[in-house]
């Protein structure tokens, strides 16, 4: 009798369930989107449909691009043991029985065992630790779920006997696919009900669901449920009522993930890019978002300093101006000077001649350190006794306010770091600078010129990545 009564009792939650769980898909007929790893012909696909996942995986997206359903789709279609675990609830004892568990099973029946551990990332390095021994001999098969960078969050060990397979948010079409599969399905959706959801609720629905099938499943659920009928029986779904049922996209931004990341990514790029219209709309996603001003107005001033420079040199002073203002006002007023220095740079005039500092720094480390020359040299402790500044000429003595003269170690004279560029200020500088460069040249009878080439935008992050 007890098993009738949990019959029973599993038959109504199902039936209870939310409208998003009830209508997960359970074969890959009915699965929607993903179609880069689960697409005809795919590697994915063809292990799941042949039942040869024999490899470990591991699913990686935002919320509602259907991970966890694509693991269910997987315990559907296997004949191995599919157990679950999820790991914000469970820890190394449960892990322990589910292994203990998984060994018995190959020994008795040889029966293989699949784990599917969702939010994987949840994991400590202790727990993942745990978990690698069994991934590496075959006791179970690793189907880890998780929405943060996998090869930031989990442990090297575990990613390199693992594949990853990265999800994306729904498109559009995908995202309409599923409503209006869910309003024909008679056994798990509305098909039993007479709704009408008019064209302008359904192009709300899926443009602020974002991507995320979940969302736009809880947004039309609360809008049926919520709506009675008319007199005929008809639920109609106008856009107002759309509008009530899913009022504010849920921005997708974990300051400590990848959104956080990319995001500032697309911001800075699109400052550089001299797309002001860009930039304001990903500042405006970071600061609904919640992210921290300051933050982005470090970055701001980093930024006028490496892309704007001498081209406009302003561009420093608007950012660190803009930084001053916010402390003194802070949100959400200090938007502005946010929003001007954001304006500022990105239409300023554009130079990263700023990175010659590192074409300097790259000499150093292939050269070695060389010795300042004596004329060079501080001349208040050893000037009498050792000649340290002998010989070193005032330039504020000379006409113009320059003497030429030796600055750079003798075996580098004649190597140019600085390369000015045409923009703005900056194109002012070229003529002066090459006729002081012409003087010295001819003073100190250099012959050989070496003016070292820019760094690629890989050998300058390799460059910064030394430094710290």
């Amino acid at each position: 009798m007890p098993d009738l009564f949990d019959h029973a009792l599993q038959e109504r939650m199902k039936s209870e369930a939310p409208l998003a769980a009830r209508m997960r898909p359970r074969t890959l007929d009915e699965f929607v989107g993903q179609e880069h790893i689960v697409g005809e012909g795919k590697l994915l696909r063809r292990a799941i449909e042949a039942d040869k996942l024999f490899s470990s995986i591991i699913l990686w997206g935002p919320p509602g691009t259907g991970k966890t359903t694509l693991a269910q789709v997987i315990a559907n279609s296997t004949k191995s043991r599919f157990e679950t675990i999820s790991a914000t609830l469970a820890g190394k004892a449960e892990l322990r029985k589910v292994v203990e568990a998984a060994l018995e099973r190959r020994r008795l029946h040889n029966e293989r065992t699949i784990l599917f551990v969702d939010e994987v990332h949840r994991w400590n390095k202790a727990q993942q630790d745990a978990l690698l021994p069994h991934v590496e001999n075959g006791t179970v098969t690793l189907i880890g779920a998780t929405t943060e960078n996998p090869y930031f969050e989990v442990i090297s060990a575990l990613i390199s006997r693992s594949r990853v397979f990265q999800l994306r948010n729904l498109n559009q079409e995908e995202t309409g696919i599923i409503i209006d599969r869910t309003l024909a399905d008679k056994e798990r959706g509305y098909g039993n009900k007479l709704i009408r959801l008019e064209a302008e609720a359904r192009a709300h629905l899926i443009e602020v669901a974002g991507g995320d099938a979940r969302n736009a499943l809880n947004a039309l659920e609360l809008a049926v449920e919520s709506t009675a009928p008319d007199a005929s029986g008809m639920i109609h779904i106008t856009l107002d009522v759309a509008q009530e049922s899913i009022q504010r996209r849920a921005v997708l931004y974990d300051k400590d993930g990848d959104a956080h990341y990319d995001t500032i990514s697309a911001f800075i790029k699109s400052v550089r890019g001299s797309d002001p219209d860009a930039a304001l709309y990903w500042l405006a996603k970071m600061l609904y978002a919640g992210e921290d001003p300051r933050f982005i107005i470090r970055r701001l001033i980093i930024l006028a300093g490496e892309d704007i420079g001498l081209a406009d040199p302003m561009g420093l002073v608007v950012a660190a101006s803009a930084a001053q203002a916010f402390d003194y006002i802070g949100l959400p007023e200090g938007v502005y000077p946010m929003v001007e220095a954001t304006l500022y740079l990105a239409t300023a005039p554009k130079s990263n001649s700023a990175g010659a500092y590192f074409k300097a720094m790259q000499k150093i480390e292939d050269e070695g350190q060389i010795s300042v020359p004596r004329h060079l040299m501080d001349n208040n402790r050893d000037a009498e006794a050792l000649g340290h500044g002998k010989d070193y000429v005032y330039p504020h003595e000379h006409e113009g306010h320059f003497v030429p003269q030796q600055y750079l170690p003798k075996r580098l004279l004649g190597t140019y770091f600085y390369s000015p560029s045409q923009e703005g200020y900056e194109a002012q500088v070229t003529a002066r600078l090459e006729m002081w460069r012409e003087a010295q040249r001819k003073a100190l009878g250099i012959t050989e010129i070496e003016h070292v080439p820019e760094m690629s935008e890989e050998q300058m992050q390799e460059m910064k990545r030394r430094i710290k």
